[in-house]
């Protein structure tokens, strides 16, 4: 496994080694001993998500305030454009994004620490997204930040097109609303 940090380096590429013949391929997808050695800390993995998606939808950010989650990110089918949000309240790089494209076909994950936004655009016809997190998903303290807030301006690769949205990212909030309301500044 080579791990890569981003430009904002806690937020880390994950490249594992792939094993591939004409039968096919092995690598493995997750080893908690490799994992946690390459970004340099101990992370326990709680649940696993899957989410599948039609080009164009648009899912996030999301974040939640308590019980925050820690995710590593990989797409099993199809391609699509992960993001994360620095919104940890005394972190230098607050409010910086880093996006990277990820894919079916090279494998590659992406952790994203606790106290980060994340969404990701759909790129592909479709897209099967599976992610691990730290903590139990937590309805009632998620929120969503505006995909589009001008503060953050997150560089989409929408090539004209309008996204897809859920009602509740639809309703995202602004990152100094997000600031105000969870009394950041």
């Amino acid at each position: 496994m080579k791990t890569s940090p981003t430009v904002i380096g806690d937020v880390q590429l994950i490249e594992p080694e792939l094993f591939g013949d004409s039968r096919g391929f092995f690598f493995e997808s997750f080893n908690a001993q490799k994992f946690n050695a390459s970004i340099g800390f101990d992370v326990q993995f709680v649940q696993d998500n899957h989410s599948k998606s039609v080009q164009g939808v648009l899912r996030g950010l999301h974040l939640q305030t308590r019980r925050p989650q820690g995710k590593l990110v990989r797409v099993t089918q199809g391609v699509i454009f992960d993001v994360a949000v620095d919104l940890r309240p005394t972190s230098q790089t607050f409010g910086q994004w880093v996006g990277v494209t990820l894919d079916a076909e090279r494998h590659h994950q992406l952790w994203i620490p606790e106290g980060f936004g994340h969404g990701f655009l759909t790129l592909s016809k479709t897209a099967e997204v599976q992610y691990k997190t730290t903590d139990y998903y937590d309805p009632e303290h998620e929120v969503s930040i505006a995909w589009d807030d001008p503060s953050i301006r997150i560089d989409w690769p929408l090539n004209g097109q309008v996204p897809v949205f859920s009602k509740k990212d639809k309703a995202g909030i602004s990152l100094d609303m997000f600031r105000t309301q969870y009394q950041l500044s």
